[in-house]
């Protein structure tokens, strides 16, 4: 009988001693991540903070905890510049950038007038795998110490004005329109309007509201979002889809922090990048249908939905060969020397370009 008490006595300490370990286990703090980054915003951005947020939890999950990111939004690290020189010096990982040619050179080619012109288009020209536009820009990025992660977009730019729709190059006659210093864009709109009579003016975006409510120019190049949440729409009589440019904004990781990170995590990222950035397009698709459906409904304001023999005509007249030679051809020639990119690319985009006219049909 002692054999069996002690045997008893046996199973009972094993147990209490597993019970013990369980509970220990189940208390223990969490393995601390082996990479914590810092990712800034510059602006707000209301509308894409969720998907921000959810890619920083895809990190997490699909890198097994071993990268933490904390977001910092709202511009709480610094403006856009300030924040773009502290991913570039390493003091901040992660940032979310508009690609202006004064930080990143081979930036021109992300505001080419033409190269994409719809979500489709968008879609395939910014594809991480095989996109020619992301290897342009990735390339562009290099140069100034970043890689990309994902791309995010507010869609495409068309022109309001307060005299008449615009269906083709010739009703821009005498047109006063407002410009910025995106020289491409500007170059664009010499070429559609030369002999028009329209003349240019450089005003800043923020004084653009009150420059159209008060006469001084008739009109302007503007967007779907920028109609709606920056009112646009109250001083615009009549805004048609050209579709001529497409904007799109970067959010990149210092380069020499993700060379240095082993292969299975950036296989990890990427995957969450991969991930945010179809949901960013998806979103933003549906949003503009939003905007597009609310604007139809205001009084005084007229939206001209242009064909796509419409659209042709104003994308001839812009004649964008010698605006590729003049913008593009150095900073290409410079970083592909030998190999003919600007035709390259054109010719890719153009490529594209004919794929999504064909699909609708």
């Amino acid at each position: 009988m002692s054999g069996v008490r002690n045997c008893t006595m046996k199973t009972i300490l094993f147990s209490l001693i597993a019970v013990c370990f369980l509970f220990g286990a189940m208390n223990l703090p969490a393995e601390a991540a082996q990479y914590n980054w810092k990712m800034g915003m510059p602006w707000p951005v209301p509308v894409q903070d969720q998907f921000h947020k959810q890619f920083i939890e895809l990190v997490k999950e699909y890198s097994k905890g071993k990268i933490e990111i904390t977001y910092y939004p709202d511009g709480q690290l610094g403006t856009h510049d300030e924040i773009f020189h502290s991913v570039q010096d390493g003091s901040v990982d992660i940032g979310y950038f508009a690609p202006y040619v004064n930080l990143v050179p081979g930036g021109v080619l992300n505001w080419m007038p033409w190269t994409v012109m719809s979500w489709e288009a968008a879609q395939k020209a910014f594809d991480r795998k095989d996109g020619i536009l992301w290897e342009m820009m990735e390339k562009a990025y290099n140069e100034v110490g970043m890689t990309m992660f994902y791309q995010v977009s507010y869609g495409p730019y068309g022109l309001g004005n307060n005299e008449r729709p615009l269906k083709s190059p010739a009703d821009l006659k005498n047109l006063k329109l407002r410009v910025s210093s995106s020289l491409g864009l500007v170059r664009m709109l010499q070429n559609m309007g030369k002999g028009s009579g329209m003349t240019l003016e450089t005003i800043p975006w923020s004084d653009l509201y009150d420059a159209l409510g008060k006469g001084v120019v008739d009109g302007c190049w503007s967007m779907w979002p920028s109609l709606v949440e920056l009112r646009h729409s109250e001083v615009l009589k009549y805004y048609s889809d050209l579709n001529f440019a497409w904007d799109m904004n970067n959010v990149v990781i210092n380069k020499k922090t993700w060379d240095a990170l082993p292969k299975d995590l950036q296989d990890a990222v990427v995957k969450a990048t991969v991930e945010t950035q179809a949901k960013l397009f998806a979103n933003q698709e549906k949003v503009q249908k939003d905007f597009i459906a609310k604007l139809q409904k205001m009084e005084g304001f007229e939206i001209t939905f242009l064909t796509d023999a419409q659209r042709e005509a104003f994308r001839k007249a812009s004649n964008m060969g010698p605006i590729w030679e003049e913008l593009c051809k150095p900073w290409l020639d410079k970083n592909y020397p030998g190999q003919n990119m600007t035709e390259k690319v054109q010719k890719e985009l153009e490529k594209i370009h004919q794929e999504v006219l064909a699909s609708k049909k």
